[in-house]
């Protein structure tokens, strides 16, 4: 457990600035303005929410000097006879007026008495009520946070993909941090007077992990999506199920969604174990980032759990250039340009043999004459028209020959009716040439027929 430490100093704490204050102030010095405290002192025992006249702003010290009100004084065995403290600038949210105070403070007061303590070590608050908002500070187990108010924004999601229960909330941290943090992880109570209970525990000054840190900002896909950016060989289908690894910094629940495995593993934090390694607390789940690297030049993620027999699994995972969303649309976007460049070309085209095939500017297609190719390539029952796709890749012994590979799924017969084809484009028109299911492996196509049907349309005219 994390805790907090006492930081509300009387003005013996630091009797120069307090000391300087008297001279410059007097009794009945003017106040520099009005503030609202956020975060309750404890010596004297002033809850949060209080409106204090604010004497003095030390940006040397990153203090406020404040005024204690009547009431408080003496409280708690505290010095009747000091009637200022010091304070840290954080604690303290300064207004013009004491009109513009009392109404921030009526606002406040929903939630001036409300704190949170953080349930799960490495749970992060972040620049915006977002899940995939940049991370401006990582709890650790136990901390204590105040709440300021509640934030709307987008549901953090399960490993299932289904919202989670809760609420984003504004908060600040002991030392001055604030930012958004969903409440999923979080125990929220009321404290209505003086600080929060104070837990010495000595956990509570463990050093950062920068290192993890840069783990926990990343996402980590399935390597094999790194191949395919490299090799330029992207399976949008594949990239669509968007396997990867999720260490559940935000929900306490880590998941691996691969092809081999979809496991979820509860935990209550991350912890350091070596040299960029980390195992999570709680589950048999450990990470670690591997000293060679990755095709591309990054780090590669070792994900290792054990599983119910006992045995330890490897399953590896790469940080993509770019998020998995933006390569499927920029892989769209090529497909499509390609599909547009043949249409441009005609959009008709003609064969002595194979008829007549007229593109539209979607990828759709009308196919006359084409009984030479039924029932071998084109089944009897199509109905001469369907639509085109671009989704085989060529194989490394066909990449210099051909531009790429057609798919013609043709309507009125089910899914099943679809054929393959390598083509050309040149001036005069473009070739095809068929491609038997046998010879494409991994949507590839990785060799031509033995003995091919070859297709040859000039550009109609006119």
């Amino acid at each position: 457990m994390v805790y907090l430490m006492r930081r509300q100093k009387t003005l013996c704490v630091s009797g120069l600035v307090l000391a300087l204050a008297a001279l410059l102030l007097g009794s009945c010095s003017r106040s520099l303005g009005w503030g609202v405290l956020l975060w309750s002192m404890e010596n004297p025992p002033v809850p949060s929410g209080t409106i204090l006249p604010v004497y003095i702003r030390s940006n040397i010290n990153r203090t406020w000097v404040v005024g204690i009100p009547e009431e408080y004084r003496g409280a708690d065995g505290a010095d009747e006879s000091n009637d200022k403290v010091e304070i840290p600038l954080w604690q303290l949210k300064l207004l013009n007026s004491r009109g513009a105070a009392r109404s921030f403070a009526a606002e406040f007061a929903p939630y001036a008495a409300v704190y949170a303590e953080t349930l799960q070590d490495g749970l992060p608050i972040r620049d915006a009520p977002d899940n995939g908002a940049r991370r401006v500070y990582r709890l650790k187990q136990g901390q204590i946070i105040k709440i300021l108010s509640p934030e709307t924004g987008s549901p953090a999601i399960s490993t299932t993909g289904d919202p989670l229960p809760g609420d984003w909330y504004r908060v600040l941290t002991e030392d001055g941090v604030t930012g958004s943090c969903f409440s999923y992880r979080l125990n929220l109570f009321e404290q209505s007077g003086g600080g929060p209970a104070i837990r010495p525990d000595p956990a509570a000054e463990e050093a950062g992990d920068p290192e993890l840190d840069e783990v926990l900002s990343k996402t980590w896909s399935a390597e094999f999506y790194l191949t395919m950016i490299l090799e330029k060989r992207i399976d949008i289908d594949e990239f669509a199920k968007q396997w990867r690894f999720m260490p559940g910094q935000d929900t306490g629940i880590a998941r691996i969604y691969h092809p081999d495995e979809d496991r979820t593993f509860p935990h209550t934090g991350i912890r350091r174990t070596g040299d960029r390694s980390w195992r999570f607390e709680g589950a048999p789940l450990q990470m670690s980032l591997r000293p060679d690297t990755a095709a591309g030049g990054g780090p590669l993620l070792a994900v290792q759990y054990t599983e119910d027999r006992g045995i330890l699994r490897t399953l590896l995972f790469a940080a993509l250039p770019s998020e998995a969303q933006d390569i499927i649309v920029q892989e769209t976007a090529r497909r499509e340009a390609l599909l547009e460049a043949i249409y441009r070309q005609g959009p008709s085209y003609t064969s002595a043999n194979y008829g007549t095939l007229s593109l539209g500017p979607q990828g759709t297609f009308t196919w006359r004459g084409s009984n030479f190719l039924i029932p071998q390539i084109i089944p009897p029952s199509s109905l001469g028209s369907g639509k085109i796709t671009i989704g085989l890749f060529l194989g490394p012994a066909l990449e210099n020959r051909y531009d790429g590979v057609l798919t013609f799924h043709f309507d009125g017969i089910g899914k099943s009716a679809a054929a393959n084809f390598l083509y050309t484009l040149d001036s005069r028109g473009f070739r095809l040439e068929y491609v038997p299911e046998a010879n494409v492996e991994a949507s590839t196509v990785i060799r031509q027929a033995p003995s091919p049907v070859i297709i040859y349309f000039n550009r109609a005219e006119g």
